[in-house]
């Protein structure tokens, strides 16, 4: 099972003054990135209160499209002020089948952390499988 669940706050920089029109564009182009992505899940960008916000979530059987890690280093290259998290349970991922990972975005970069509240997932989440 591949899920995932997870939101960006969109900013050009992180001083909170970022230029508007120039902020516009670069929502126009994650727009197209968004729609290019052609996700069969959650996947909105939109504006509320004067911010732009990108919000996810899906869940498959195995990894598949669209690559939603790829989109928070998308947006970490584009709009380096951007902040956000993204939830991943992925039970094929070597080493990490136990685990729900965390995706921070803060400054440009993305890391990957193990999400405590909700490790391990068996049994934290799921009770073992006793059959």
């Amino acid at each position: 099972m591949f899920e995932y669940h997870g939101w960006i706050t969109v900013r050009e920089t992180a001083t909170d003054d970022d230029d508007e029109p120039r902020l516009r564009r670069i929502v126009d182009e994650l727009r197209r990135h968004v729609t290019q992505m052609g996700s069969p899940y959650l996947l909105d960008l939109r504006w509320m209160n004067g911010e732009p916000f990108i919000h996810l979530g899906g869940c498959s059987n195995h990894r598949s499209s669209p690559d939603v890690g790829e989109l928070f280093e998308h947006v970490a290259a584009v709009a380096p002020g951007s902040y956000g998290l993204l939830h991943v349970f992925d039970d094929e991922a070597p080493d990490r089948e136990n685990e729900i990972r965390v995706l921070r975005l803060v400054r440009g970069t993305v890391t990957q952390h193990t999400e405590a509240l909700l490790s391990p997932y068996i049994p934290t989440v799921e009770d073992p499988f006793t059959g």
